[in-house]
Order: C-alpha cells, then sequence, then structure tokens
C-alpha cells in the first residue's frame, strides 16, 4: 500500500513538469502579478511575514537550516504539507519524501533553494509555478495559487 502512494505522489508531483501534450489544447498561464492581490490577501490572513522572490513566490522562511542548500539536481527528503488557498489539503507527506529537486514543480525547485538542510519554509506559489493553466485533471483546477509547508530533511 505505502509503495502504491508513494508512486501516486510520485506521479502526481511528476506531471506537474509536463505542460502540455498533443491532445490537451493550448492555454495561457496567468502573469504571477495578477494573482498578487490574492496571494497578498491569503498570506496576510495566515500570518505569513511573507518576502517575494523575483518568480512571484511569496515565503517565509520560518528556519533557515544549515549552509547545506540543494541545487536543482539534488536528492532531497521533505515532509511536507500543499494546500489550496481555500485550506483543503491537495497532498501532505509527513514521514518523509525524497526525490530529486528538478523532477517537481518550480515552485519547489526555487523555494527549497532558499533554505538548508533541516530548513523550514512557507510558500504561496502563483499557478503558473505550480500546474499552470493546465492544473492536473480530477486533482488541481487549472490556474491554482498553492500554499505549501515544507521541511527539508535531508540533500544529497
Amino acid at each position: 500500500m505505502k509503495k502504491i502512494l508513494v508512486f501516486s505522489l510520485v506521479s502526481f508531483l511528476f506531471l506537474g513538469c509536463l505542460k502540455s501534450s498533443n491532445s490537451t489544447p493550448a492555454c495561457t498561464d496567468v502573469d504571477p502579478a495578477q494573482e498578487a492581490n490574492t496571494i497578498r490577501g491569503f498570506c496576510m490572513a495566515k500570518g505569513i511575514d511573507y518576502t517575494i522572490d523575483s518568480s512571484g513566490i511569496y515565503y517565509q522562511v520560518i528556519n533557515p537550516g544549515t549552509t547545506e542548500k540543494p541545487s536543482a539536481s539534488s536528492l532531497i527528503t521533505t515532509t511536507y504539507v500543499g494546500q489550496f488557498l481555500s485550506g483543503n489539503v491537495l497532498d501532505s507527506n509527513l514521514h518523509g519524501y525524497t526525490i530529486n529537486l528538478n523532477q517537481l514543480i518550480p515552485a519547489w525547485q526555487i523555494g527549497l533553494q532558499k533554505i538548508g538542510k533541516g530548513g523550514h519554509i512557507k510558500m504561496v506559489a502563483p499557478s503558473s509555478l505550480c500546474y499552470g493553466c493546465y492544473g492536473v485533471p480530477s486533482r488541481v483546477p487549472s490556474n491554482s495559487i498553492l500554499y505549501f509547508d515544507i521541511t527539508l530533511l535531508d540533500v544529497k
């Protein structure tokens, strides 16, 4: 059962890297600037004392961790909760999830390089850095802004 859950999670997060296919009609991602007011409002409501990355991610480093930060090609182990702004949980793993950082959605690739091993970050990511205008059928609606609470357990 555990292998099925891990496979499902890996498949789900990997799908975020696939922005288009021949069978999916073309779409245009929302500019992060157009989602800024929504993201700021969410951060204020949740007490997130944010910094804005040039990519459009709003984040708060809760614990910077060690100086050992991941690169795009690092193998990372995290615990996390990913939510829609409604508060509904999209996905979570509180036991430790290991994957190459470059296999994850752009928001994670950008955000996790801001902390080191043992670090903790909260981030609200514009839809274009998550699953974009395509979303994930039956899981993530198109143009969904997502909130992540992530602890970086290990970097290799």
